[in-house]
């Protein structure tokens, strides 16, 4: 089937732009990369202490500088239950990469934080920059010069992102993403939901909310509901990052260990040593980053990808904005419901088709390129399938033709909704995104008086106190990632939602961030400019209307232009988010991190090669005029 001309337009926009940072990006993989295995650019002493503890076998291999060696570079802590399987992950990677012919070392760990921990709690506040201080952990693993190739394991919501952002800064390795997989189902999040509710309202104390929410975090794998974690698993998925349908398998099990060390196999098998040489820089270009942006809104994926996805681009050399994320999920359908969009949870969705079948679908549609490189090789079709174990091995079959469970799983021509549920809302409050694949439609217009809040625990207060039992836009403003590193929000989901359902017409309105399980309440987030770069959220004063229209993309403060413009910044005390829990480590952080819509990011997009006269600097180009007339077809 031919492309959707929707996707042809975003991709020949995102090329256009990015040109001259990937074509440096290319020139600095291609100069990275040396004739035979990467240790031989070492001195002696320096391959000795590299392969020093090896046993015998390994370190002949290394000697002979003929065998690859494949770097483990792991997010593993048994604090994450997503991350606790990846304990015994090493050793079936080098048993696997030896009988291939290579070596494998664990080359170092990185760090992992659990938003589900700290959500609410200061430690939040290192949760972002977190993403860009894996990536330097990553290059650090890296920085010995002695591999050919890596596996990354990781699956949370910053881990992935900093370990690809880590990885393309190597970008002449091979890599190959390795998951842990989903904890198996505990009680229904729709229960879970309700007992959040509940205390909330002060119906229920802590001891029941604990004992909910046990059941639900149970054991070993990832959270089961479709939040940022999730989300990393389908775009590694889609962007051919992953063995074919590894995703979802759950942790612990047979078929786990196989796709494990079929990974592992694979990375030797892609080295530069190995039958086909595919570097993850190659991997990742524009139509696979254009590939994730589809997949995400077709699945309802986490709006915390529309920073991390920008910034995870711009590591190669790739330029992304919200723009491209609205016009897109205009004409990509609504694949799956999954919570906090369903009722379902991942092993629901699996059961029902799981990734083989949207990726299927969706290239059918032609609303995704077939025409890249994947760990595989050529082509995405070889990720519509799944595995099944044979003997001790893995073998693969083609994707369910036809969904398991419609209520969950559906096909292109027969979607839950015929958009991916994302938009872009502008005004004069600035720019910002709000998903609304778990709003209802008679929520996804707001119009109301503002509240205005410098932190979530005011809000919280207030909420305790009974002050809100109104009609109201929650303005949370000093949320941003130079002003406390942009902590999640998604604390206030229950008390917000609990007015919703009291009849409440409520909305939220932040330069912060909302988990990636939040979902029916309204949110304007990731607000751009943020308050602290001179962002409007600043002039809003309690008491004005603030019209929230997901329906027509806009965030007004509904002040007269004379009043607005003659307004101040209110400002704020940021002094207790600047100390304690680590976070004075973090200062360089908040002082150097771009916009929410440039990736929150600590790092650059590569120097480019030259700029063309037309695109002297992409980045600073209005938003309003950003578009030329062939764009205009893909435009809300």
């Amino acid at each position: 089937m031919s492309l959707h001309p929707a996707l042809v337009a975003v991709t020949d926009r995102v090329v256009r732009r990015s040109r001259p940072y990937r074509s440096a990006y290319l020139a600095r993989l291609d100069a990275a990369r040396l004739q035979g295995v990467q240790r031989g650019a070492l001195a002696c002493t320096n391959l000795a202490h590299g392969f020093a503890a090896f046993p015998v076998h390994d370190k002949l291999k290394l000697k002979e500088q003929k065998a690859p060696s494949v770097a483990i570079v792991s997010a593993y802590n048994d604090m994450l239950s997503a991350h606790q399987p990846f304990e015994h992950f090493p050793r079936l990677i080098r048993e696997a990469v030896r009988a291939a012919g290579g070596v494998a070392q664990f080359a170092g760990g990185v760090p992992a934080m659990c938003d589900g921990v700290t959500q609410g709690q200061p430690g939040m506040e290192l949760s972002l920059f977190s993403r860009d201080t894996i990536a330097m952990a990553t290059a650090v693993a890296l920085s010995h010069n002695m591999f050919d190739a890596a596996v990354y394991l990781g699956v949370c919501d910053k881990i992935v992102p900093g370990l690809l952002i880590g990885a393309l800064h190597f970008g002449h390795l091979p890599a190959v993403f390795l998951p842990a997989g989903p904890m198996t189902t505990g009680i229904s999040n729709s229960d879970k939901a309700k007992v959040r509710q509940l205390y909330a309202q002060g119906k229920v104390g802590r001891e029941e909310l604990l004992e909910s929410e046990s059941q639900s975090y149970h054991g070993a794998g990832t959270c089961t509901f479709y939040g940022t974690a999730n989300s990393n698993q389908m775009l590694m998925e889609v962007m051919g990052l992953h063995m074919p349908g590894s995703a979802f398998i759950t942790p612990n099990t047979p078929l786990r260990d196989a796709l494990t060390a079929a990974g592992a196999r694979r990375a030797v098998e892609i080295s530069a040593q190995g039958k086909t040489y595919i570097p993850i820089g190659h991997v990742v270009d524009e139509k696979a980053i254009v590939n994730a942006i589809v997949a995400l809104l077709a699945t309802g994926g986490s709006t915390n990808h529309t920073l991390h996805l920008v910034a995870m681009a711009k590591a190669a050399g790739v330029v992304i904005d919200w723009n491209d994320f609205d016009a897109l999920s205009a004409v990509v359908p609504l694949l799956a419901r999954i919570y906090p969009n369903g009722e379902a949870d991942v092993n629901h969705f699996q059961a029902a088709g799981g990734t083989g079948f949207v990726i299927r679908e969706l290239l059918d549609a032609g609303l995704l390129h077939e025409d890249v490189t994947t760990v595989m090789g050529k082509g995405l079709r070889s990720h519509c399938s799944e595995p099944f174990l044979q003997g001790d091995g893995v073998v693969w079959r083609p994707a369910a033709q036809s969904s398991g469970d419609a209520k969950v799983l559906r096909p292109a021509a027969e979607p839950f909704s015929p958009d991916g549920g994302l938009r872009l809302l502008q005004g004069n409050l600035g720019r910002a995104v709000i998903k609304v694949s778990a709003v209802k439609a008679e929520h996804r217009v707001v119009e109301a008086p503002a509240l205005v809040f410098n932190s979530q625990e005011e809000l919280m207060q207030a909420y305790k106190a009974g002050r809100l039992d109104r009609d109201f836009v929650a303005v949370v403003r000093y949320q941003g990632p130079r002003a406390n590193g942009m902590p999640e929000l998604h604390a206030l989901t229950p008390a917000l939602a609990s007015l919703q359902d009291a009849g409440r017409r409520v909305a939220l309105v932040t330069d912060g961030r909302m988990s990636g399980a939040s979902g029916k309440v309204p949110a304007a987030i990731h607000v751009s400019p943020e308050v602290l770069a001179g962002g409007a959220l600043g002039r809003v004063r309690s008491g004005d209307l603030i019209r929230v229209d997901a329906n027509a993309g806009v965030l007004q403060a509904m002040v007269a232009e004379d009043e607005w413009s003659a307004r101040g910044m209110e400002p704020a005390d940021l002094s207790a988010n600047h100390v304690g829990m680590g976070r004075e480590l973090f200062a360089m952080f908040r002082g150097g991190v771009s916009e929410a819509e440039q990736g929150a990011a600590t790092f650059d997009l590569p120097p480019p090669l030259h700029l063309p006269q037309e695109l002297d600097n992409p980045l600073a180009v209005p938003q309003e005029q950003a578009y030329s007339d062939e764009d205009s077809l893909v435009r809300r």
